[in-house]
C-alpha cells in the first residue's frame, strides 16, 4: 500500500464509499454521549440565557442595561440606563419569557438592542439584613452567612425552600429590590 494516495479526493471518497459495508437493517443503538465515555471529562456549558430576542428601544439610554423584571411587571434597573425606557425591551423577551426574570441589554446599532433572558425564582424575605444570604443544610447541622459573615440563628422561608430538594441543600439569595430576592436552591 502506498504512503500517499495522488489520487485527486472525489476519487479517494467514492473508493471508500464503494468498499464501506452496507448500513444495517435492523435498529440502530445510539452511540454514547461523549460525556458517558470513560476517560471524557468535563460536560457542556450551562446555557447563559432562556431567550435571546432584538428590540427596538427608542427611548432606552446609554448602550447597556441589566434589569430584572419581576412578577407583577416592574422594571428594577440594576446597571446602566437609570430613566430610560426598558418596557419595550421587556415586551420583547416576553412574548417568549414570563417575569420574573434577569435580562441584559446591549445596543447593536441606532435603537435595536440585543437582549438575552433568563428566569429567576423570587421569594419575599421580610426583615431578612444584608444583600447576600447563604443557608447550608448538611448532616442535621445548618450554616447562614449574611455577606460572607456567619449568623447565628436561621431563616425558616430559606429552610422551607431548601427542602423542596432534600435534607442537604444550599439555598443563595440575593437582594433584588426591598424584601426581594432571587434564590437558587440547590441539592448537596
Amino acid at each position: 500500500m502506498p504512503l500517499f494516495d495522488r489520487r485527486p479526493l472525489h476519487e479517494r471518497l467514492l473508493a471508500q464509499e464503494e468498499t464501506a459495508p452496507p448500513p444495517p437493517s435492523g435498529p440502530v443503538e445510539a452511540p454514547l454521549a461523549p460525556s458517558s465515555h470513560p476517560g471524557v471529562h468535563g460536560g457542556s456549558k450551562a446555557r447563559e440565557w432562556d431567550c435571546v430576542v432584538t428590540a427596538e428601544a427608542p427611548a432606552a439610554r446609554g448602550d447597556a442595561v441589566r434589569f430584572v423584571t419581576l412578577a407583577d411587571g416592574e422594571i428594577v434597573v440594576e446597571e446602566g440606563d437609570d430613566g430610560g425606557d426598558l418596557s419595550p425591551l421587556a415586551d420583547a423577551v416576553e412574548r417568549f419569557l414570563p417575569p420574573p426574570y434577569r435580562a441584559r441589554a446591549v445596543r447593536q446599532q441606532g435603537d435595536v438592542f440585543a437582549v438575552g433572558a433568563r428566569g429567576l425564582e423570587i421569594v419575599e424575605l421580610p426583615g431578612a439584613t444584608g444583600e447576600s444570604l447563604t443557608l447550608t443544610a448538611q448532616d442535621g447541622s445548618r450554616e447562614l452567612e449574611v455577606d460572607g459573615e456567619r449568623e447565628f440563628g436561621g431563616l425558616p422561608a430559606l429552610e422551607r425552600l431548601g427542602e423542596r430538594v432534600g435534607s442537604s441543600y444550599v439555598v443563595r439569595a440575593e437582594r433584588v429590590d426591598g424584601s426581594l430576592f432571587e434564590v437558587v436552591v440547590d441539592p448537596l
